[in-house]
């Protein structure tokens, strides 16, 4: 397979100063990015929303990708889904149409798993992600970034832009958004055990009642799919990014206050909502097409996490 050489690309990196962001701009340079041609437009200076502020950061640009999104957890989903879709969609439209008009050599689009329908067949496969509608909690967020693969495919139909979409799966890893109010499940997870230590609570009480499964995705080795395909991957089709290894929210829980030494009982709050079902991703086509495998052990991954978090989450 052809290897783009970045070496003496100017790269766009939406999202750039985040969590996942900060690891690509890592795995960029690593891949022999010059530090120098990548460029990180932030938040409180361009509103991506705003068609001129997309219009601007994507000038002179040879690549752009597009990571800067509004997400949290279930309970965000719930609370704001009107300004998840809005944000989401608008960022996303008007930085592919900008950066398209803007002559830039090729998008990569990072989506997100929230797009696959509720109930897919596990593992999910490329090919279902329009076989059903999303989970509802996060339905909103998920086909307003689905939508940007269909603007990716007619702009590719229409126009020959080059424009790729990768499908992550949940992740996870050091940096993570640990904010009770806007996190996913293992940086939430986390905080909520550390805290319940620090108070000398017997107990633990945790959204759902443990019975969905989720797969999880170590930042660096996201970040690396990630720059993989910006290298090696030309084609319309999605592709997802994962590891192929599911894990129940109770077994989850469960390994997380092994790895923190909390021994109290864990209350299931089956009020609260569960989520999807099931995730775990089919990962064949990542690695036929470029050679994607993930390789941080998830234990391992998780000990990471925690450590990075009982040093500098306080």
């Amino acid at each position: 397979m052809a290897t783009l050489d970045l070496n003496d690309k100017r790269i766009l990196v939406t999202g750039g100063a985040g969590f996942l962001g900060r690891q690509v701009v890592a795995a960029l340079e690593k891949a022999g990015a010059d530090p120098q041609k990548i460029s990180i437009p932030r938040s409180r200076e361009y509103n991506l929303c705003s068609m001129t502020a997309c219009e601007h950061v994507v000038q002179a640009q040879d690549l752009v990708i597009h990571l800067a999104a509004h997400v949290g957890g279930i309970g965000l989903n719930r609370e704001k889904p009107a300004e998840l879709f809005y944000d989401n969609l608008m960022m996303g439209a008007q930085l592919i149409d900008a950066a398209y008009r803007a002559g830039v050599q090729k998008f990569v689009c990072v989506g997100t798993i929230c797009a696959y329908p509720k109930f897919t067949p596990v593992p999910f496969k490329e090919d279902d992600l329009w076989n059903g509608y999303p989970e509802e909690t996060n339905a909103p967020y998920g086909i307003a970034k689905k939508a940007l693969l269909v603007q990716l495919q007619a702009y590719r139909q229409q126009y020959g832009f080059n424009g790729i979409y990768l499908l992550p799966v949940n992740l996870y890893g050091p940096e993570d958004n640990f904010d009770p109010s806007s996190s996913h499940v293992i940086p939430a997870l986390i905080r909520k055990v550390h805290e319940a230590q620090q108070r000398g609570d017997r107990t633990l009480p945790v959204w759902g009642d443990g019975t969905p499964s989720r797969e999880f995705l170590y930042s660096t080795d996201a970040a690396r799919g990630i720059v993989m395909a910006t290298q090696s991957y030309d084609n319309p089709d999605p592709v997802n990014l994962g590891t192929h290894q599911e894990i129940t929210i109770r077994e989850l829980v469960e390994l997380i206050c092994e790895l923190m030494e909390f021994d109290g009982e864990i209350i299931w709050e089956t009020d609260k909502p569960n989520g999807q079902p099931r995730r775990c991703l089919d990962t064949q086509r990542a690695e036929a097409e470029f050679g994607f495998v993930a390789e941080v052990d998830f234990r391992q991954g998780l000990k990471n996490t925690i450590d990075w978090y009982r040093e500098h989450g306080e």
